[in-house]
């Protein structure tokens, strides 16, 4: 990952949630913070700003602590938020907090224990998120919008398609151009389209834990790519053109993919 950073000489890196296993943080202090993330990503390439959401592993221990200012004094880099907008002028992404939205983790946790202090009321907490989604893409007049949250909308994998977000926020962000998807939560790399719009589907879950080797029937029609193992992606964009590219974990190119619109550049 360091070398293909320094190879494309990114901007910054996007992390899809699930970043501290198997429970989450602590408290604002846990050593796991310093030992799963700067003591890991070390090379030269990798010290730029990250952007990461929560997944649900996250919210099964003190999700408040990687919220926290105090982690961004410990390494400058880290900027966890639950929803926010990163503004690259050519790009705007959309960072969503989905969490809320799996009905089953307030039902059926099976024996998991959510710290759900900041969620008041998950129906008014999602009305609110999916409000405040559609007026800042409304608004947004970047070349490309890209909206990154930890749960698939469209998965093959272990956990599949996330039907929550396919009834509350894929109708949004069909209606407002968004061109990408991204996604951790199955923990492998996938891109899939969407039979509806232009969407792409972008899952880079492949981090850690990987080769489940469950694979779901559905969806397969639309699925352009697919990899059980360990990996990530990089994201290159330009005023014309994107390019997606997929990559083992030892940085070999596994599937490549362009687009282009019409007519300064932007990686992560």
């Amino acid at each position: 990952m360091g070398r293909i950073g320094e190879k494309l000489d990114i901007d910054f890196v996007v992390s899809t949630g699930d970043n501290f296993y198997d429970n989450g943080l602590t408290g604002e202090l846990d050593p796991a913070f310093e030992e799963s993330f700067t003591n890991i990503y070390t090379a030269k390439s990798l010290q730029k700003q990250w952007y990461s959401v929560l997944g649900n592993h996250d919210y099964r221990g003190d999700a408040e602590a990687q919220l926290s200012p105090v982690l961004r004094r410990i390494d400058r880099r880290w900027l966890c938020l639950r929803s926010f907008i990163v503004n690259a002028e050519l790009v705007e992404i959309f960072f969503l907090d989905t969490t809320p939205f799996v009905k089953s983790y307030f039902t059926d946790s099976e024996g998991h224990n959510y710290d759900w202090r900041g969620i008041k009321s998950r129906k008014t907490y999602i009305a609110n998120l999916l409000k405040d989604v559609e007026s800042a893409l409304k608004a947004s007049t970047a070349k490309w919008k890209i909206v990154v949250g930890h749960h698939a909308i469209r998965s093959i994998s272990h956990h599949g398609d996330t039907k929550e977000l396919i009834q509350y926020l894929l109708p949004i962000l069909r209606a407002n151009n968004v061109d990408f998807y991204m996604n951790g939560h199955d923990h492998c790399l996938q891109r899939i389209s969407d039979a509806e719009s232009p969407i792409q589907f972008l899952t880079s879950g492949a981090g850690s834990k990987a080769w489940r080797g469950d694979i779901k029937e559905t969806n397969r029609g639309n699925v352009s790519f697919f990899y059980d193992g360990q990996g990530f992606m990089s994201a290159r964009l330009t005023q014309s053109d994107a390019e997606i590219v997929f990559y083992d974990v030892f940085g070999k190119v596994l599937h490549t993919w362009n687009a282009s619109k019409q007519q300064h550049h932007s990686s992560i």
